[in-house]
């Protein structure tokens, strides 16, 4: 677990502009964090899918494991200047064995317009998260992932991997996000 939060975090630490140091990101990403929360856009999460990686799992745990996670998530988000969406969210869901999973976290995607189009964009991004699992008897969690969108109006399809290794981690985690407001 620890090597899967490392590789996470690395990740989101890289995903920081090159120029800027870490302590110019914190701040940054304090004044982004405070800018979503005071936004007055409401956005409404429903999880629709946790596919398990075919070529990290076996058959047996396939077979056992929930990928229709069910559940719900508010969230208060923004656009910026450059047409980038920040977000802040919570979800409770169904994780892969059934239970009651809860992710909580501040999101980043930066999108690209299709065409030209300002109703038609794709972006990525990541969130830093905390989780808390059944199994990990619902203690906080870090949980800094990788996550992709496809957004038309005020409809995303959205997604997050969360990076493993044999028979445990690697999901992807599919969900929609509806504006609204």
């Amino acid at each position: 677990m620890k090597k899967i939060l490392t590789i996470c975090i690395l990740i989101c630490l890289y995903t920081a502009p090159a120029r800027a140091g870490f302590a110019e990101y914190w701040q940054q990403l304090k004044s982004d964090v405070a800018k979503t929360w005071d936004s007055e856009e409401y956005d409404a999460y429903i999880p629709v899918y946790a596919w398990h990686n075919r070529l990290t799992y076996d058959q047996e745990h396939i077979d056992k494991y929930n990928e229709n996670p069910w559940g719900f998530g508010i969230g208060k988000s923004r656009f910026d200047e450059n047409g980038n969406w920040h977000g802040l969210y919570a979800m409770g869901f169904k994780d892969s064995n059934k239970h009651l999973e809860t992710f909580f976290g501040y999101a980043f995607m930066k999108n690209w317009f299709v065409n030209c189009n300002p109703d038609f964009r794709v972006g990525i991004g990541y969130t830093l998260g905390i989780t808390q699992r059944s199994e990990w008897y619902y203690l906080p969690v870090p949980a800094p992932l990788p996550l992709a969108s496809v957004e038309y109006k005020r409809f995303a399809l959205q997604a997050a991997y969360v990076p493993g290794v044999k028979n445990d981690g690697n999901v992807l985690f599919v969900w929609t996000k509806i504006a609204i407001n």
